[in-house]
């Protein structure tokens, strides 16, 4: 058990026996906070880090907790508890502050690579606002792939777009209007969906969500921010490009990035889930495939991983795409490192 850990533990057993906390165990979470000071200031935690804030933040803990556990079944309850206190609470109440001040529903985009935790984060993030008093809706880019017969006749046109996922194979204006609706206030809005099972998991549109009274929205997927790059990048591009092909690949779905742009514009914010690797996605989803081969579910095999892996990398790179948008002063408002282990590291 880390030393986080070990302090929320003693606080929360204290505050669901006596309904208060002591004091020493505050100041010990306010010592462990103060050594975060990037984190403070990414969270806009200075102002909180009180006794008092300290306590009303582990209240918050307290009421959400059951309702988290209950969502994320199979989630270990010290990581939970981790997460909870250093990322999804803070941020929780960061989005809460932001809409309050805003005359209308805000998007918080959120970028991550496979295994990174996008649903994780969506699903946390919903259930604390709702508690706060906020209604969210999120959306994947997912959501916005082309249907079926749209995409098979893409395939028709550029055998290339052998999967879905690269740019290109998304509705990109449908996207717009559907922000563009929620940002404005609509309600009702049909936020279209995705079943990735359909067709013999090539995918197809399902019956889209109606939601009313949305107050923020989590816009969240593999790219969501990433911006074109100089093609003469791909000239020394990064394993897996490696051919000719490969280069053309890369270089026609920079291009077809620009007309993402104005659904990355939708964004108030955008926040990255970057692992200390990029690497560890392949891993992670490795990890994954076994772990449903093992409870009797269909799976890839290990070179079938490796070889979707790598189509996506070789779409848009994270060296290439993702780098420029984790360096200091880069236009992401929050970026949150991952460990091997999945565990959060740093958060500027």
């Amino acid at each position: 058990m880390s030393h986080l850990s070990a302090i929320l533990d003693r606080a929360i057993v204290q505050l669901q026996q006596q309904g208060t906390v002591e004091r020493g165990l505050c100041e010990d979470l306010l010592a462990w906070e103060r050594q975060t000071p990037e984190r403070s200031q990414a969270l806009d935690l200075t102002a909180s880090q009180t006794v008092e804030g300290i306590q009303e933040r582990l209240q918050q803990l307290v009421a959400v907790w059951d309702e988290v556990v209950a969502a994320l079944p199979g989630q270990r309850q010290e990581q939970l508890r981790d997460n909870l206190w250093r990322l999804w609470l803070p941020l929780a109440c960061q989005l809460a502050q932001l809409r309050q001040g805003s005359p209308r529903p805000i998007v918080q985009g959120i970028l991550g690579g496979q295994g990174t935790g996008k649903t994780t984060l969506a699903t946390a993030l919903t259930i604390i606002l709702a508690h706060l008093g906020y209604r969210t809706v999120g959306i994947s880019l997912d959501d916005l792939y082309k249907p079926y017969a749209e995409r098979q006749q893409l395939k028709a046109e550029d055998p290339r777009l052998i999967r879905r996922g690269p740019p290109g194979t998304h509705d990109v204006a449908l996207g717009l209007q559907v922000l563009q609706q929620l940002r404005q206030g609509a309600s009702p809005v049909a936020i279209p969906r995705f079943d990735k099972s359909a067709f013999a998991g090539d995918g197809d549109r399902t019956t889209p969500e109606a939601v009313e009274g949305v107050d923020i929205i989590l816009f969240e997927g593999w790219f969501v921010g990433a911006e074109p790059i100089n093609p003469d990048c791909f000239d020394r591009a990064p394993d897996p490009i490696r051919t000719v092909e490969d280069k053309a690949f890369a270089r026609d779905c920079n291009q077809r990035l620009k007309e993402y742009l104005p659904l990355w514009d939708c964004c108030d914010r955008l926040m990255v889930l970057s692992p200390v690797d990029y690497r560890l996605s392949q891993r992670w989803r490795l990890q994954a495939e076994h772990e449903a081969i093992a409870q009797g579910k269909a799976g890839l095999s290990d070179d079938e991983i490796r070889e979707f892996v790598d189509y996506f990398w070789k779409a848009l790179h994270p060296e290439l795409f993702i780098t420029p948008l984790i360096a200091p002063n880069s236009k992401s408002a929050l970026v949150v490192t991952l460990e091997a282990d999945h565990r959060i590291g740093s958060i500027r």
